[in-house]
């Protein structure tokens, strides 16, 4: 008898607390320790933005800041996947694959999902009202309308004062 394909799951990380949260949240309810039959293989994915789409419509100069630019963005992306690492290191999860997607990251992220024929995506949600998520765009938003899986979407808690 053949043993059934375990099903993958992605996770989309930045380098904004809400997506650790998810990450850690994730691993927490869907990952068990020292326990090999998890139900799911795990990637993490993280988008780093383009040189020219930081730096935007700068004008003349622009051309010399790209390449600064560039490192300083692979630097960034660089500290997130390590910093996954860490998370899923300290949750003993060690079964993981970490990716490094040029571009924006809902494109990004569906990309992985049709890449790896994930059955989940998870990302984390920064909580915005709906002027902000008009003005500046929600991933998680733009995700659950075109990954073709399905999609978790995971908040933090709120903080009771």
């Amino acid at each position: 008898m053949a043993t059934p394909q375990k099903q993958v799951m992605v996770v989309g990380v930045d380098d904004s607390e809400h997506s650790l949260y998810a990450l850690g949240w994730t691993l927490d309810h869907f990952f068990v320790p020292f326990v090999s039959n998890s139900p799911f293989n795990l990637v993490v994915v993280h988008a780093k933005p383009t040189a020219s789409s930081a730096v935007g419509l700068a004008g003349p100069g622009a051309a010399e800041v790209l390449p600064y630019v560039d490192s300083d963005l692979k630097r960034i992306a660089a500290r997130v996947i390590e910093k996954a690492k860490e998370i899923c290191t300290s949750k003993l999860v060690n079964d993981v694959i970490y990716e490094v997607g040029e571009g924006d990251a809902r494109n990004v992220l569906c990309e992985a999902v049709e890449r790896h024929n994930a059955s989940i995506l998870v990302v984390g949600s920064h909580g915005y009202g709906a002027i902000k998520r008009a003005v500046l765009g929600s991933v998680s938003d733009y995700c659950s309308h075109h990954a073709h899986c399905s999609v978790m979407i995971v908040k933090r808690p709120k903080i009771k004062h």
